[in-house]
């Protein structure tokens, strides 16, 4: 299957790493290694470590980026970044970028179950070694947890709705293809809302998606992870594609850039937190209006960027 792959914000992002030449970079989201290719074309005496938990984008990039031999592909969770860079004897690095969600090409094979526009088994693993699947979420969440995840990881407002039908139809039979809870969806959302705005099982499948992988449970924790990390002057740059990704960064930055910790009532600092990240977007950076006609991915998505001080 030929893939083309459109890195979505690419200019703004490479640009926000100031790449040095002989640099140590992380692309924590491999995917179809758009981002990483620009990074090792201004990096040429340095390291470029491209993380990805998909088998798959791991195979497709190495092929692709072979003639680089400062490219260091690895299969892993960006989660486990300490470990990462452990394992390669390195301690600190001069950028990282994530571009996060799912990847174009994950959306792209049918088979992967991601898309609400192919009927195939329900499935929705970035790594197909984890045994969790969007089918066991499906048929064997109870009610209120469906309803919750629907809520919390899609904002869908017809979240206890759908959760509602979901365990209907499951009693009749097992829910095994995207294509029949897609049906589901459809039943569970009135006729008039279906018509407006973008598909009706849009932020279902993201909800069910940012559950299986376990999404933004590990954000948090991985940014401050990768900042300790940085160099002096360093840089992360972090794409994000919904606003709960969002929020978790831009309220994670804001605690990087932070001097004092301590609580407001205390007359004077105790807590000798140093401030780790200053931030160098204000408010995210958005895609030009050509690039959301070009790229229908585009949308909703921003950038942050933050660098060590």
């Amino acid at each position: 299957m030929g893939y083309v792959h459109k890195p979505v914000l690419l200019d703004e992002s490479i640009n926000g790493l100031n790449i040095k030449e002989d640099g140590i970079y992380v692309d924590c989201t491999l995917g179809g290694g758009g981002h990483t290719e620009e990074i090792l074309k201004r990096n040429t005496k340095g390291k470029v470590i491209g993380i990805d938990r998909d088998d798959y984008a791991i195979q497709k990039a190495a092929e692709k980026l072979s003639n680089y031999k400062n490219f260091i592909p690895v299969k892993n969770n960006f989660s486990n970044i300490d470990e990462i860079l452990n394992e390669l004897s390195i301690q600190k690095i001069d950028g990282i970028i994530f571009d996060l969600g799912v990847s174009s090409f994950q959306l792209d094979i049918p088979e992967r179950g991601f898309s609400y526009n192919n009927d195939m088994p329900l499935d929705m693993r970035m790594d197909k070694s984890q045994t969790t699947t969007a089918r066991h979420i499906v048929n064997g969440y109870e009610e209120n947890e469906l309803s919750r995840i629907l809520w919390d990881y899609g904002e869908e407002k017809w979240a206890a709705r759908i959760a509602k039908f979901i365990v209907q139809e499951r009693e009749q039979e097992f829910i095994e293809t995207t294509g029949q809870l897609v049906s589901i969806i459809k039943k569970a959302i009135p006729k008039q809302v279906r018509q407006e705005g973008s598909h009706p099982a849009k932020k279902t499948f993201q909800a069910i998606r940012i559950e299986v992988n376990r999404e933004l449970e590990i954000l948090e924790s991985t940014v401050k992870s990768a900042v300790e990390r940085l160099n002096k002057k360093g840089r992360i740059c972090i794409i994000t594609f919904h606003s709960l990704e969002d929020r978790i960064i831009k309220n994670t930055f804001a605690e990087l850039n932070k001097d004092c910790i301590c609580p407001s009532e205390f007359p004077k600092c105790m807590c000798d937190h140093k401030r780790k990240l200053k931030i160098i977007t204000k408010k995210p950076i958005t895609p030009s209006e050509e690039e959301l006609s070009e790229n229908r991915r585009a949308h909703s998505a921003k950038l942050r960027i933050g660098e060590r001080v």
